[in-house]
């Protein structure tokens, strides 16, 4: 198993897209908390509004993930690996783990360089002090760690299902960005808005007030953080369990 975790390691920073990705996630993250806290000396700088970037952050490092898996079908890779790893599961695990420990470290490293560009660089924030002087601050910065990882289970389980990259981005972006907001639509279903998994999954960060992967859709009738992780946790895993029989029962 550690030798396999050790090959999938490589195998991903042999290629240029992580690289490419990280820096995307970093220059809008960064770039977003700089200009939040420079715009009228930081006037609306506060903790949660240096994580506004966080948001688009998670959506590339979810094609990160995918591509991960996808670049090796497209490039007919896949086969050694399975050739060299008999077990199926094992393998799915060793990619899943590297990309999830890779995508906890960028988060970190996303929100926490953020943190500290707002809180070094708004001279008169509005909400006076920025700090982390609560479990809702520290949860709005460094909850990301937990919806990166859970996004790397989510995006491998796509990737390995759908095996292109063109389908597996497509649906990654389409489905937090237009597929959830469209049942706002649905007068019946507007009430389940907030449950479904991505805005589930931004209310662990934003809190259940402003929760919602844009804010504004959870409120007394939304879930809790706890409860948002855990729906986001529950639909990632069942998706790369179908993943996982998918790539028992079928030929490379």
């Amino acid at each position: 198993m550690l030798r396999t975790l050790s090959v999938e390691r490589i195998k991903l920073l042999s290629t240029r897209s992580p690289y490419w990705c990280t820096v995307l996630i970093l220059i809008s993250v960064w770039g977003i908390a700089l200009a939040v806290s420079l715009v009228e000396n930081g006037r609306d700088a506060s903790v949660a509004s240096s994580q506004f970037g966080g948001r688009f952050g998670m959506l590339t490092f979810l094609v990160m993930a995918a591509l991960a898996v996808t670049t090796e079908y497209r490039f007919g890779t896949i086969r050694n690996s399975l050739l060299a790893v008999p077990s199926r599961t094992v393998l799915l695990v060793s990619k899943t783990v590297v990309m999830a420990l890779i995508g906890a470290v960028i988060a970190a490293v996303a929100s926490g360089g953020a943190f500290l560009l707002t809180q070094a660089l708004a001279k008169a924030p509005r909400d006076g002090a920025i700090t982390l002087d609560s479990d809702g601050a520290v949860r709005m910065v460094f909850g990301y760690c937990a919806l990166y990882a859970i996004g790397a289970v989510l995006a491998v389980g796509i990737g390995t299902l759908l095996r292109q990259s063109a389908g597996a981005i497509t649906l990654l972006l389409l489905w937090p960005l237009l597929a959830e907001q469209l049942v706002l639509l649905i007068s019946p279903l507007r009430d389940l808005v907030p449950w479904l998994p991505f805005n589930a999954a931004f209310t662990f960060v934003n809190g259940e007030d402003s929760g919602g992967m844009f804010g504004g859709l959870s409120g007394s009738d939304g879930p809790t953080p706890a409860q948002g992780l855990l729906i986001f946790g529950a639909t990632a895993l069942v998706i790369w369990l179908l993943a996982l029989l998918t790539l028992q029962r079928r030929d490379a």
